[in-house]
């Protein structure tokens, strides 16, 4: 295929990618993508590679049409949030053509998958893109992600915020949770609602590249549509009646206070601190080790005020973030790794020594349960920093205490524990990692076994960039995944020598054992 010479190096690359064979063919990609874009910024040649790109578009194999849409994208989304820039301008040219392959496309397939990716650049067109693409039958999901990623923000608006992973229609609120969003929107300034909207924007253009571009590399994703969420998981305060503070005797010898490090006493309606004296409040069988409670005795109330007010997250979190998260961090769109799968994994590596079982960052309890079969749920103890995913633990496993606390900064005594799970949860503390596997170096006792689930950044950069895209609020900027060398690193750092390593994709699987001298 003749391709036009406007800039050699540009038509050199773009003819090598269309006649490159199949087992050469993501190594030449990568090289023209190289020439014009890269990790999300542009080279020279980006706006004179756009009319070389567009005019070999009309008789490209479907294979590599679809590579060269999501490329499209990409030099398009470089200019983000001015989609009005020269280069998307240039690409914004050949909107006739892009909405042509509309007729064609069928919902799920790969091509159409990329096509979408690109008409979500275009938001000046929002009514002319939308109309074209029903009768795609786009599913709900991919259809919100599009309709969002479209959507202008008008001057003084006050939007919907936060709500776009994975999709806007997996969001489906109550009247509490609406009175929330509004409490915390309504008191942004205009800066900072232009900042979380474009924080949103980028993770929803994240998502539909992630999925676009590993659909053209690997073949249609299996058909996971979006789970709905409504309402809570029900009130705090009801599970707070009941203090559940005889949950934490068992376990009392190998926790410490966190502000002097002493051991821990059983108290009314919570622990006391054998050292400083400091109360720490317990309501519904969790312990708040975040705060110390007042000398009135308010604490205790102050913790039952917050458990009133958690939100669904923990639902939301099993039902629908997480398999979406394994979807984007795990390039798990074949389905490769399934529940089961993992379980298995637990129950295959996790061995513990004596001592009690910590669930580090357990989130809303699924593996905790799973966890608890292994070991027995007389010796877990749950932890996490989030409220309402402890809430949603509770719920339920009433028999397995949990601690608020944080992963860095472990309430327990040296060489305690007699083994740690961390699943599908360390890149969450992303930038505080190699303190977390630090502490948990120090609270494992020798022998003890500690087995995680997390996720490594792709090799590819253009994966790596749409899984960076996304903005979480626990993140600073986008999403950061591992470097695996640097992960080994921190645990050989912290005593624990590596027994088993796996994974398809960009999941790590790993358990390390406790050194018995260091």
């Amino acid at each position: 295929m003749k391709v036009p010479t406007t800039h050699p190096g540009v038509a050199e690359l773009v003819g090598a990618f269309l006649q490159a064979a199949p087992e050469d063919s993501a190594a030449a990609y990568r090289q023209l993508v190289g020439a014009v874009w890269d990790a999300g910024a542009l080279t020279p040649a980006a706006q004179d590679a756009v009319p070389v790109i567009a005019a070999v578009l009309p008789k490209a194999a479907p294979e590599h049409l679809g590579h060269l849409l999501v490329l499209l994208g990409l030099l398009a989304e470089a200019e983000y949030p001015a989609l009005d820039g020269p280069v998307a301008s240039a690409v914004r040219e050949h909107l006739d053509f892009f909405l042509g392959l509309v007729p064609g496309a069928r919902d799920g397939e790969p091509l159409t998958l990329a096509l979408v990716y690109l008409l979500s650049h275009f938001p000046a067109d929002r009514d002319r893109i939308l109309e074209a693409v029903l009768d795609i039958g786009l599913s709900p999901d991919d259809l919100s992600r599009l309709d969002r990623a479209l959507t202008v923000l008008e001057p003084g608006e006050r939007p919907d915020l936060g709500r776009v992973w994975p999709s806007p229609s997996a969001w489906t609120l109550n009247a509490d949770e609406l009175a929330f969003d509004a409490s915390w929107i309504n008191a942004l300034t205009s800066e900072q609602i232009t900042a979380n909207w474009e924080n949103d924007t980028r993770t929803v253009l994240g998502y539909t590249g992630a999925k676009a571009y590993w659909a053209m590399c690997n073949g249609a994703p299996e058909n996971t549509p979006t789970a709905t969420v409504q309402g809570r998981t029900g009130n705090g305060a009801d599970a707070g009646r009941v203090d559940a503070a005889h949950l934490f005797t068992p376990h009392l010898a190998a926790l410490r206070c966190p502000a002097c490090e002493a051991d821990l006493r059983a108290g009314e309606g919570g622990v006391t601190c054998a050292g400083c004296g400091v109360s720490y409040p317990v309501a519904g069988g969790i312990l708040d080790l975040t705060e110390r409670a007042a000398d009135d005795a308010g604490g205790h109330a102050d913790f039952l005020e917050k458990l009133s007010q958690v939100p669904s997250m923990g639902l939301f979190y099993e039902a629908v973030a997480r398999p979406a998260f394994l979807r984007l961090c795990g390039q798990n769109w074949g389905g490769d790794i399934t529940l089961d799968g993992e379980d298995g994994y637990l129950a295959r590596n996790i061995h513990p020594v004596d001592g009690p079982v910590l669930d580090l960052a357990a989130g809303a309890g699924r593996w905790t349960e799973v966890i608890a079969e292994i070991v027995g749920a007389e010796r877990l103890v749950a932890l996490d920093m989030g409220l309402p995913m402890l809430t949603a633990l509770r719920s339920r496993l009433p028999e397995v205490p949990s601690v608020l606390a944080s992963a860095s900064d472990l309430p327990f005594d040296d060489a305690s524990l007699g083994a740690v799970v961390c699943w599908n949860a360390l890149q969450a503390f992303y930038s505080h990692a190699a303190a977390a596997i630090a502490e948990v170096g120090r609270c494992l006792k020798p022998g003890g076994t500690f087995t995680l689930l997390t996720f490594r950044r792709s090799d590819d950069p253009v994966y790596a960039y749409f899984a960076h895209a996304h903005r979480f609020p626990q993140h600073s900027g986008g999403l950061e995944l591992f470097d695996l060398e640097e992960l080994k690193g921190w645990l050989a750092g912290a005593g624990l020598t590596i027994r088993e390593e796996s994974g398809p994709g960009t999941f790590v699987f790993i358990t390390a054992v406790r050194e018995e001298t260091r």
